[in-house]
């Protein structure tokens, strides 16, 4: 499925210690006595700890950034008709946050994807996944980051079980045999450096992560030697729910529906004329598309001919350098390293968000077994069983996405015509189409 899933700054707010101490002492018979520890304010930090919550879990998170003041009348504020990034959710993603009840509370700025169309610039390849082939209600649904952003946080900050603290730099983890440590300098106060002890630690604090450095964790690095240029376009063509992924010699690029500016984007009667964006250059030619709206919007002209209409206006962009990164290992003693820490990978066909919330999912179930038990939340043995766990289906997203990446770019004409006759023969060959789709909504790990 395709993506634009760049999401580089939390959506935030500032919440006291003692509001906390008073929601906390309101339902103390929920809480657990073992306490998760999660360094990452970000989508997956905030997820992970709401799906703890959800399980009578407690947790604290710490994020390094200020969180603004923020409460629920700032609701319904909306991003710039033309300047949001999007993230593209798989089917289960829409599951997992169903199951904590937060559905509800997202869907308003969510735009089902009904179609999903493939094909490559100046040839002939192509193939299309419908949702009523499929028989499914859609493959996905694309939000704009910053509502997804702002719904997980006011629902953590009204979660007796979850304590977020802002302004937490993490400065040293120390493993202990029943618990782990965490140091980090609070901007918040005055006592400057302050310590919380746990029985896990959950590192959610993205591609560059403090804490698995702080452990010693290295990776495992690729350089694509690519850009995604990120933004939102207008077109004078309704999407009609239909994502197009197109294949160009710079690399893959996506065309997303996105919801009207006023309302439900999963209503029939909306027209549907705003689309997100990800265009892949080489490293190195990004200005261009940044300075130059006339110029960004022609050139998504050529590539895209008249599959989405006349690309009329375009917002605000953001570049991102694309670099796969892999922890080398996930678990070490009693902390964990999740989302984009653990696997940042190229966006094509969308699947990092997706990968990450289903690791979320997940080790929260195991640890909820471990309660239920009695057992130790932090137990090495039942973390590595998770990171063994987790195994399959984070090496097929990996390899799947490289070959996409590789396959795609490759300007050999022997292999051009080879990709060109498996998309016909994946449009046109029975049982193909049905696994694919399930793995790109996330329905098979």
């Amino acid at each position: 499925m395709p993506s634009s899933e760049f999401d580089t700054s939390p959506i935030q707010n500032n919440i006291s210690k003692s509001e906390h101490k008073a929601n906390k002492d309101r339902h103390s018979s929920a809480a657990t006595d073992q306490q998760v520890l999660i360094a990452g304010g970000g989508h997956v930090g905030l997820s992970f700890a709401l799906l703890l919550a959800h399980r009578g879990i407690a947790s604290t998170l710490l994020e390094k950034n200020s969180y603004p003041e923020m409460g629920p009348e700032d609701d319904e504020q909306r991003s710039h008709y033309l300047d949001s990034r999007n993230t593209a959710l798989s089917r289960r993603t829409v599951q997992i946050y169903q199951e904590i009840g937060l559905w509800p509370e997202l869907q308003s700025h969510a735009c089902r994807i009904d179609a999903v169309q493939i094909s490559e610039q100046g040839s002939f390849g192509r193939a299309q996944l419908k949702r009523e082939e499929e028989k499914v209600e859609s493959f996905g649904q694309v939000m704009e980051n910053a509502w997804l952003g702002r719904k997980l946080l006011l629902a953590a900050q009204n979660e007796p079980l979850i304590t977020l603290i802002d302004n937490a730099d993490v400065t040293e983890v120390k493993q202990h045999a029943d618990s782990v440590s965490v140091t980090f300098n609070y901007y918040g106060s005055s006592e400057g450096e302050q310590q919380l002890q746990g029985s896990v630690l959950v590192a959610c604090d993205g591609r560059d992560s403090t804490v698995r450095q702080l452990l010693g964790i290295s990776t495992t690095d690729y350089d694509y030697k690519q850009t995604a240029i990120v933004g939102v376009v207008h077109t004078d063509k309704a999407h009609e729910h239909i994502a197009i992924e197109r294949f160009s010699p710079a690399g893959p690029l996506a065309v997303l529906p996105l919801t009207d500016p006023e309302g439900d984007g999963n209503n029939d009667y909306q027209q549907g004329f705003r689309r997100s964006v990800v265009w892949v250059c080489p490293k190195g030619e990004e200005q261009q598309y940044l300075e130059d709206d006339a110029h960004f919007l022609a050139t998504l002209q050529q590539a895209f001919g008249e599959r989405a209409g006349k690309f009329i206006a375009t917002g605000r962009r953001g570049a991102y350098p694309l670099t796969r990164v892999l922890a080398d290992k996930q678990v070490d003693g009693r902390c964990v390293i999740m989302g984009n820490a653990a696997h940042t990978l190229h966006p094509v066909a969308g699947q990092g968000f997706n990968l990450c919330m289903r690791d979320a999912h997940v080790l929260a179930q195991m640890m909820s077994e471990q309660v239920k038990k009695g057992a130790d939340i932090g137990d090495t043995t039942m973390l590595k069983s998770y990171e063994k766990s987790r195994k399959t289906d984070q090496k097929r997203v990996v390899l799947f996405c490289d070959a996409v990446v590789h396959g795609f770019t490759h300007t050999n004409p022997a292999i051009k015509l080879a990709r060109n006759v498996a998309l016909v023969a994946f449009d046109k060959l029975p049982n193909i189409k049905p696994l694919v789709a399930t793995y790109a909504m996330g329905l098979k790990s």
